[in-house]
């Protein structure tokens, strides 16, 4: 028993090292016309995780990573940022986490990183309204301006490429955490 909950936190430790690397190496911009919109592969070792642990510890990965997000790496969006992207991808986490957790196949991780694309999407829609615009002061008019044309092709963006590396990456990925379980 306990050398099953160190071996759980070795590799949760891992994920997120993994997560935060990625932050670092894959991180660029997608729309010129709102440059502080970044795209990072960070949440693709936390949907493996999810897929690994089940969505809880999907959760526990996501409020590290954005804690440790926060003091790194996007220190100019402050806790602001920390708290958009524990909301988004907590929610992306939990949906994909759920359903593959209900239909542990491979058409169950599809159908899970799909809705919770879907899901993240919708939901970084509020989360802009509120956030951006009382604790960054961005004018709400700017914001709903931004919606459709930059925030929901943006957030699609980031979600369909870390659903299909997460997709691809998987099961080699589960296999080498699997092979060391003796």
């Amino acid at each position: 028993m306990r050398n099953a909950k160190v071996k759980w936190l070795v590799e949760m430790a891992l994920l997120c090292a993994m997560s935060l690397v990625l932050m670092y190496v894959v991180r660029f911009s997608i729309f010129p016309a709102a440059p502080y919109l970044e795209y990072d592969m960070a949440d693709v070792p936390i949907l493996i995780g999810t897929f690994l642990f089940g969505p809880v510890s999907g959760l526990i990965l996501t409020l590290i990573v954005s804690l440790l997000q926060w003091i790194t790496v996007s220190i100019a969006s402050g806790w602001v940022g920390a708290v958009m992207h524990f909301f988004a991808t907590g929610a992306f986490v939990l949906i994909a986490g759920l359903i593959y957790k209900k239909m542990h196949s491979l058409k169950g991780a599809l159908i899970g990183l799909v809705c919770g694309s879907l899901v993240m999407i919708a939901l970084m829609i509020p989360l802009n309204l509120i956030f951006t615009v009382h604790y960054n002061g961005v004018p709400a008019q700017v914001v709903q301006g931004m919606i459709w044309p930059i925030l929901v092709p943006f957030n699609a963006i980031k979600a369909g490429i870390n659903s299909v590396v997460t997709f691809l990456a998987y099961k080699p990925i589960s296999r080498m955490f699997k092979k060391h379980e003796n």
